[in-house]
């Protein structure tokens, strides 16, 4: 069986840890390919070789760092379909959400391409007699990015390019669920001309993980998964020392008024609950109803889940693939089936396989009925299943959404622009839509949440990433005022 390699130093590197992970194919459920897991000590030769590379490439010039996020910017773009090929492979979506998500990730690329203008730092001129003060941005150093297995090609970019521009070296230790698109960005940033050891991929487990967050050679890391790791990501890493930003779980709500076009609404509270099988941070798993807006929204949400078609990820047709593994979709499938013992009414029951075949598959499930305290409210299930909690006011909405130990994404549906701007001034989450189901920023921008979504104080990607990338020094400056004799440089004046 094909095996998948490390890469370390521009190439690929065979593992010598003896353990290896199984690949899946989700839509077949069967194993397709493994992947060599890394030992700690093999993490460490990685940050080794990233180390030495960070010294040169931090002092390297703006303009050729710039030259090579173009260029990478355009083999990515060559390479769109290889790279959404790749993602539906091993994680199951359909080839248009693989293809939005490189697009969302060439974004980042985009905005790291202007790293000259986001560098530059500050300066003021006599600030006291012959003094002036100014600003420059340093790499860190070492960075390392632990990333999910829901967006195998987004969430590196989010991270590797913004670091690699600030004048870092990069350790990427993907999802090994879905570990072969990780492999071809690491091909497209040798292809590039990034020096060797500027971009690498560790493969691996748990193992790897803390190999990475305790290692004395790691300046930074980026994370994004889940909140229980985020949390243990954030405290080992701080307490080594290091510099972390750590995006957790998320539990998103869209709240629907009576005004709301009820029908829009339920089209994008469809397509953001089921979309990549709800395998998403920012997807909808729940739908908070204010008043009369819930039996007619109820009734259209039902009505459009039938039209969704659901197959493996590479055949047009397919509008939602599979999960991520049987054991995913079978833990998916407890909170639905577990529903009605808590009070909640299933109104549309998908946890039966819909598709013929191994491939794992759930159908859409649609709750009716949940209220907090139930599994299926206060659990991150990660899967297609929305729910919908009945709520007589908006300010039942604020304070349902509020009391909520995520803050991470949320969506308002309304025609009143009072209620809206009120809305974005009361709820407690870090990215707020206004009829715009999912809220992720624009890569000029930066994304994170509040609460149990994020620890740390810094976003990820945008200008919170720059800032995360880099370290301010502050340079104050005193020169003697020249004297005559050493302005004379031996061409006629006119003193």
């Amino acid at each position: 069986m094909d095996s998948l390699s490390h890469w370390v130093g521009g190439r690929a590197v065979p593992g010598t840890s003896g353990r290896v992970g199984p690949v899946f194919d989700p839509a077949r459920g069967v194993q397709t390919r493994e992947v060599a897991l890394a030992s700690a000590a093999e993490v460490s030769d990685v940050v080794k070789v990233a180390r030495d590379a960070s010294r040169e490439w931090a002092i390297a010039p703006l303009s050729r760092r710039t030259s090579m996020l173009f260029k990478l910017r355009e083999l990515i773009d060559s390479r769109r379909d290889d790279l959404a090929r790749a993602i539906t492979a091993e994680h199951g979506k359909v080839l248009t959400d693989a293809a939005g998500e490189v697009a969302r990730g060439l974004d980042c690329v985009e905005f790291a391409c202007g790293i000259p203008h986001l560098l530059k730092g500050a300066h003021s001129a006599e600030v006291s007699t012959g003094i002036d003060v100014h600003t420059v941005l340093h790499p860190v150093g070492v960075v390392a990015g632990i990333t999910p297995f829901n967006f195998p090609v987004m969430v590196p970019l989010w991270m590797a390019a913004n670091a690699v521009a600030c004048g870092n070296a990069f350790v990427l230790k993907p999802s090994e669920r879905d570990p072969s698109p990780s492999m071809l960005l690491a091909s497209l940033f040798a292809e590039a001309g990034f020096p060797d050891g500027v971009f690498n991929v560790v493969h691996g487990d748990a193992e790897a993980v803390n190999a990475l967050i305790e290692h004395p050679d790691v300046d930074a890391v980026s994370f994004v998964g889940s909140t229980p790791i985020a949390r243990h990501v954030y405290e080992t890493g701080t307490a080594h020392g290091k510099r972390v930003q750590a995006l957790g779980g998320a539990k998103n709500h869209m709240v629907v008024l009576p005004d709301a076009d009820l029908a829009g609404a339920a089209d994008a509270a469809v397509s953001a609950a089921y979309g990549s099988a709800g395998e998403r941070c920012m997807a909808i798993s729940v739908v908070v109803a204010v008043g009369g807006a819930a039996d007619p929204l109820l009734d259209a949400i039902t009505s459009k889940i039938g039209d969704v078609i659901i197959g493996p990820g590479d055949q047009p047709e397919s509008m939602m693939g599979p999960l991520i593994t049987a054991a995913h979709r079978d833990r998916v499938r407890s909170y639905v089936r577990g529903a009605v013992g808590e009070g909640a009414r299933v109104v549309v029951d998908g946890s039966a396989s819909p598709v013929a075949g191994d491939g794992f598959y759930l159908g859409c499930s649609l709750l009716d009925g949940v209220e907090p305290g139930m599994k299926a409210y206060d659990d991150e299930i990660f899967g297609p299943v929305l729910s919908v909690v009945r709520v007589a006011s908006l300010d039942d909405a604020i304070a349902l959404v509020n009391a909520n130990p995520y803050g991470n994404g949320v969506a308002l549906f309304t025609r009143d622009g009072g209620a809206a701007r009120r809305f974005e001034r009361e709820i407690e989450v870090g990215m707020v839509g206004v009829n715009v189901p999912i809220p992720v920023p624009v890569a000029w921008h930066s994304f994170g949440g509040w609460k149990a979504s994020i620890f740390g104080d810094t976003s990820i990607y945008g200008p919170e990433g720059i800032r995360f990338y880099t370290r301010q020094k502050v340079i104050s400056t005193r020169w003697p005022d020249p004297s005559p004799s050493s302005l004379d440089l031996g061409f006629p004046t006119n003193r």
